[in-house]
C-alpha cells in the first residue's frame, strides 16, 4: 500500500482524491488545503484525516508520495521540499509559470534521485498514447500531427485571472502531445495566433481561441487548435500523417449508436463531458503508472524534463502572438 499526501482540494484535486481513494494500491493518509471549511467537508464525508501544518507530511516517515494538486504557485516549492524529504512527487501541470523558477528547481534537486510524475494525462489516454505506439509499424515517418483541443464551457473569470493564459493553462496539454509524438525529434520554429470575440477575455489578458504552428529540426509540421468554448461538447481529436497513412484518436460518446431517420442523417450522442469524463480511463492508468514509479522505479511517461519543456514552448507561443512573428527556439 502506497500511503499519499494530498494538497490541494479544489475540482482537479478532488477528482484526484476520490480516483486515489478507489485504487487498492493508494492509502489517502493526509490532506491538505488552505480552504478550512473545504477540507472540514471532505474530511467528514470521506473520513480522511486532514492537517493543517503541511510540514506533518514531509516529517512522517510512513508517506511514500506528495501528490500536489494546489495551485500553479505553490508547484515548485512542493516540489523542492517534497525531494528534500525523500517522497516521491505526482504534480499537476504546469510546473509554474515563470520558467526560471523551473529551472532553478531543477538544479536544486538534480543531485538527488528525485521520482516526479508530471500531471500530462492525456500521454495515458488509451486512443492517443496508442498512436505513439503504433505509428512507425503503421504510417511510417511521421510528417504532421494535428491536434484539436476545445473546451464546452471557459472557466471563472477568477481562475483566468491567475492561470497564465491559454498557452500556458490550457494547450500546454497539446505541447506535451505533440512532443510524445516527435520521439527523438525537437521543435526549432513557433508561430501563434490568438483571438477574441468576447471583451471577458481580453479583461484577464487571455486569448478565446488560439492556434499554433510549430516546425520540428526533422521538418515534421504541428498545428494546434484550441478553443476555450464549444457549443457541441469537449472536443478532443488527434491525427498524425506520415508516408504510409495517417492515423487518428478521436473523440469519445457515451455510445456509438448512430441515427438516421427523416428529421437527420449520421446523428450521434453527444461527446464526453468535459476532462473528468473524457480521460476517466487515462486518470485510472496515471495512477497505474504512479504506482510503477515508486514501487518499481519505472520512469514516467510525464517527467519534470516533460514538464519543462512543454512550458518553454508556451512561453515561446505567446512571445511569437505578441511580437506577431516566428519564434526561432533552440
Amino acid at each position: 500500500m502506497i500511503n499519499v499526501a494530498l494538497f490541494g482540494l479544489g475540482r482537479i484535486g478532488q477528482m484526484h482524491a476520490l480516483n486515489i481513494l478507489s485504487n487498492k494500491n493508494f492509502n489517502l493518509k493526509y490532506v491538505y488545503d488552505v480552504n478550512s471549511q473545504l477540507v472540514k467537508n471532505f474530511e467528514k464525508k470521506y473520513k480522511i484525516k486532514s492537517i493543517k501544518n503541511e510540514k506533518i507530511a514531509f516529517d512522517d516517515k510512513s508517506i511514500d508520495v506528495i501528490f500536489i494538486a494546489s495551485s500553479t504557485s505553490t508547484h515548485i516549492e512542493l516540489i523542492t521540499k517534497s525531494v528534500l524529504a525523500k517522497k516521491a512527487v505526482f504534480c499537476e501541470k504546469p510546473l509554474d509559470l515563470n520558467l526560471e523558477k523551473v529551472i532553478k528547481c531543477r538544479k536544486q534537486i538534480s543531485k538527488f534521485n528525485a521520482k516526479i510524475q508530471l500531471g500530462f494525462n492525456r500521454r495515458y489516454d488509451p486512443g492517443h498514447y496508442a498512436l505513439k505506439e503504433k505509428l512507425k509499424a503503421k504510417i511510417g515517418k511521421l510528417k504532421k500531427i494535428i491536434i484539436t483541443s476545445r473546451d464546452p464551457s471557459p472557466p471563472p473569470i477568477s481562475y483566468m485571472k491567475t492561470s497564465g493564459g491559454i498557452f500556458k493553462d490550457m494547450m500546454i496539454h497539446d505541447f506535451d502531445l505533440a512532443r510524445l509524438y516527435l520521439d527523438n525529434d525537437k521543435f526549432e520554429e513557433v508561430t501563434a495566433f490568438g483571438t477574441n470575440f468576447k471583451n471577458s477575455y481580453s479583461s484577464v489578458n487571455d486569448y478565446e481561441i488560439a492556434a499554433v504552428m510549430m516546425k520540428s529540426k526533422k521538418g515534421v509540421i504541428c498545428y494546434i487548435n484550441n478553443s476555450r468554448e464549444c457549443t457541441y461538447g469537449y472536443d478532443q481529436r488527434v491525427e498524425i500523417f506520415g508516408e504510409k497513412g495517417m492515423m487518428i484518436s478521436n473523440n469519445e460518446r457515451k455510445n456509438s449508436i448512430e441515427i438516421n431517420n427523416s428529421s437527420f442523417t449520421s446523428s450521434k450522442e453527444p461527446l464526453k463531458n468535459f476532462f473528468i469524463d473524457r480521460y476517466k480511463d487515462a486518470y485510472a492508468l496515471q495512477l497505474n503508472g504512479l504506482k510503477d514509479m515508486v514501487i518499481k522505479g519505472k520512469k514516467p511517461r510525464a517527467t519534470f524534463d516533460d514538464g519543462q519543456q512543454a512550458l518553454y514552448l508556451a512561453i515561446n507561443a505567446y512571445k511569437s502572438l505578441k511580437l506577431k512573428k516566428t519564434i526561432k527556439i533552440s
